[in-house]
């Protein structure tokens, strides 16, 4: 299995060079994106794992360039832990995000289940019966009419949309969308749900946002 690794760090890189060599892996080791990015579309890889800032280009512009003819599997591997940024490299196309500092057991179990997964793609596109999300541009329609959505009610909307017909706990929400650990005490996951059933459900016959009693929320269509 051969593993590109884009990583300007030098300490870094040769840390991770080393390790995933050890555990089996044929590494090429790269430090800009400019090189990351021509490695990746004339060489054969099974995996990227690919910094965000980098000298060159950076990660995000390397992972959009990319995804224009290639489906190789990527993980992001950075210090930028916000939210935001996890949510905007998944959206560009990235397979897994993990941030720094890290375990290296734990790279190397989520390298391992990519290569199992193999290089599939999401949809730039969802649809929930006349819902539409444009993963990449961001946006929502509905019966064809635009529905503005904040940053966080989309990453919501985008949580549930991906997981449809999932009942998805108030734990769970709270964690992939705000980073944080629910507390039982706090109402966050409730209120956002409320706002976001105002936009998407409120104008419409049909209710997509369902309410499962002590379990929490789902999206569906039920029609």
């Amino acid at each position: 299995m051969r593993i590109l690794l884009v990583e300007d760090e030098p300490k870094a890189g040769e840390y991770l060079r080393k390790g995933l060599t050890e555990s089996g892996y044929v590494v090429d080791w790269v430090r800009t994106g400019t090189d990351g990015l021509h490695y990746a579309t004339t060489e054969d890889y099974n995996l990227i794992v690919l910094d965000v800032m980098l000298p060159g280009l950076d990660g995000w512009q390397v992972i959009h360039e990319l995804r224009k003819s290639h489906s190789t599997p990527v993980l992001f591997l950075t210090a930028r832990d916000e939210v935001d940024d996890r949510i905007k490299g998944l959206e560009l196309g990235a397979d897994d995000y993990l941030v720094k500092p890290f375990a290296f057991a734990e790279l190397v179990a989520r390298i391992r289940t990519l290569l199992r997964r193999g290089p599939i793609r999401e949809s730039d596109t969802l649809q929930i019966a006349n819902m539409e999300i444009d993963v990449m541009k961001r946006r929502v329609t509905r019966n064809g009419e635009r529905i503005d959505l904040t940053t966080k009610e989309f990453s919501l909307l985008y949580l549930m949309a991906k997981r449809q017909h999932e009942v998805l706990s108030r734990s769970l929400i709270a964690s992939q969308v705000w980073d944080m650990n629910f507390d039982s005490d706090t109402n966050v996951v409730d209120v956002a749900i409320r706002r976001l059933r105002i936009k998407i459900d409120e104008p419409y016959a049909q209710p997509l946002i369902h309410t499962v009693r002590g379990m929490g929320y789902v999206l569906e269509d039920r029609a």
